[in-house]
């Protein structure tokens, strides 16, 4: 299923997603991504069809924690000076951060450098602790969305971790859907255009650690909740963003995650 979040005659609203003509379409209000309640909620039986651009989109998840990864495609590692790591690099980030797609990312006065990074994420629908080794990591994935890990860069320098400079309010753009209807160890083509110029493009199959690897790591360590996010890693490309830019991250079958960027006030 494909599905997004949005605000619907002042209600918060799941709502079911489908593709038409090459456009995301939502359908029909559902409670919740497990449940759809066309059938016994009378007052949501008159809901118009619109096209996702015209719906006042929220971040379609609501995490408990939001768990990254660093450093995951090799090609990143190298642009940034770094080794190949050899276990998963996970940081967190707080979900204050979180943004919708087409929101506005906020430049903070005391960063000088303020980059992006497009990356695919994976939304849990299960809680799991421990997956093993033989477990079916598919079966806790509720589904797959876009994300932008916004990365204040010379603050993640200084400071030598890196929750200050991720952790800003509006560094997670988030969206626009969740779907279950991709494959990353099949491999998708993750792209990230600034301005429309592209800057950055890879498969996921050239993930240093894939996705069950790093499910089965994080679990060894904490609880993940239905709901809770986590960004795979981006890939060689990551820039500097400035007042003005428009960002777009792209991945077939999940739609366009679109923010701007602005000074902060």
């Amino acid at each position: 299923m494909k599905y997004c979040r949005f605000r619907h005659e002042g209600c918060v609203r799941y709502g079911r997603v489908e593709e038409r003509d090459g456009e995301f379409w939502v359908v029909a209000p559902i409670e919740s991504p497990e449940e759809d309640l066309r059938a016994r909620l009378g007052g949501l039986r008159s809901f118009a069809s619109m096209a996702i651009e015209s719906a006042q989109l929220l971040p379609p998840v609501t995490p408990s924690k939001i768990v990254c990864v660093g450093r995951n495609y090799r090609d990143h590692a190298k642009e940034m000076g770094n080794e190949v790591p050899t276990e998963p690099l996970l940081f967190f980030k707080p979900s204050s951060a979180l943004l919708a797609s087409g929101g506005v990312v906020r430049l903070p006065k005391i960063s000088e450098r303020v980059d992006y990074e497009g990356e695919l994420a994976v939304v849990i629908g299960k809680r799991v602790r421990n997956l093993g080794p033989d477990d079916d990591w598919r079966k806790v994935v509720r589904g797959y969305t876009l994300a932008d890990d916004i990365s204040a860069r010379d603050l993640q320098k200084n400071d030598g971790q890196w929750t200050r400079a991720k952790g800003f309010d509006t560094f997670c753009p988030v969206g626009p859907v969740v779907s279950d209807g991709i494959d990353p160890d099949a491999g998708v083509t993750i792209e990230t255009r600034v301005n429309g110029t592209l800057r950055q493009q890879a498969s996921t199959r050239d993930l240093i650690f894939p996705v069950g690897e790093l499910l089965r790591y994080i679990t060894r360590a904490m609880t993940l909740e239905p709901g809770d996010l986590i960004l795979t890693g981006t890939p060689a490309g990551v820039g500097a963003l400035k007042a003005g830019d428009r960002v777009e991250i792209s991945v077939a079958g999940l739609g366009t995650l679109r923010h701007s960027v602005e000074t902060e006030e």
